[in-house]
Formats: structure tokens, C-alpha cells, sequence
């Protein structure tokens, strides 16, 4: 639900899809930049997985996608930066949408909706 993309090897899943990665990492992308944290072993709650799956290795370099890998300092500062940008976006846009009598709200402040 946050949005993290982890890659690891699937050790163990069970009837509520709960997961668990074996040496994981989580790969940020910022633009055509990508940097990735490692995380050892991580537990991924059922309710919270989106999409699993396997990925082929030979169609998923990112260099043959064009990305180019930076520190971990370079990419969580540029993830920042980002941050920061779309949250300035949904400043103006609510702001407009109040000025028009209508009511906005960001992605970030939705919870569980079903």
C-alpha cells in the first residue's frame, strides 16, 4: 500500500498471502535513477501484497531499461525532492478545488475503503 517495490527470493506464503523474502531489497526509482536498500529477510502482511510474481532477470536489467543505478544518498535525496514536489502539487490543486466549493483529497490520507 506504500508503494514499495521489493525484490527478493520467496521463501514462504501461506493461506492469507503473507510472505516471507529472503534477501530482499527494496529498489527505489526516482525518473530514469534507481538505488537499492538492502533489507535481509522481511515478512509482508497478505492484506498488504498488490502483486507477486517472477521476474526474469534477463528483461528486467536496468540497464537494458535505461535506469541508472546511484548511492543510496543520491536516490533517498532525490525521492525527497520528489516528495516534496507532489506535495506542493496537491497543495495548489486543493486549493483551487476549494476555491471552487469542492473538496480534494490526496491519495495519502485514503484508508482502507472496502
Amino acid at each position: 500500500r506504500d508503494g514499495r517495490t521489493l525484490i527478493g527470493y520467496l521463501r514462504s506464503v501461506d493461506q492469507f498471502a503473507n510472505l516471507v523474502l529472503h534477501q530482499t531489497i527494496e529498489r527505489i526509482h526516482v525518473g530514469q535513477c534507481y538505488g537499492d536498500i538492502p533489507r535481509g529477510v522481511f515478512i509482508v502482511r497478505g492484506e498488504n501484497v498488490v502483486l507477486l510474481g517472477e521476474v526474469d532477470p534477463n528483461k528486467t536489467d536496468p540497464d537494458s531499461l535505461g535506469l541508472v543505478e546511484v548511492s543510496l544518498e543520491e536516490i533517498l535525496e532525490k525521492q525527497a525532492v520528489q516528495q516534496q514536489e507532489k506535495e506542493e502539487a496537491d497543495r495548489i490543486r486543493a486549493k483551487a478545488f476549494k476555491d471552487r466549493g469542492l473538496t480534494f483529497t490526496t491519495e495519502t490520507t485514503l484508508d482502507d475503503m472496502y
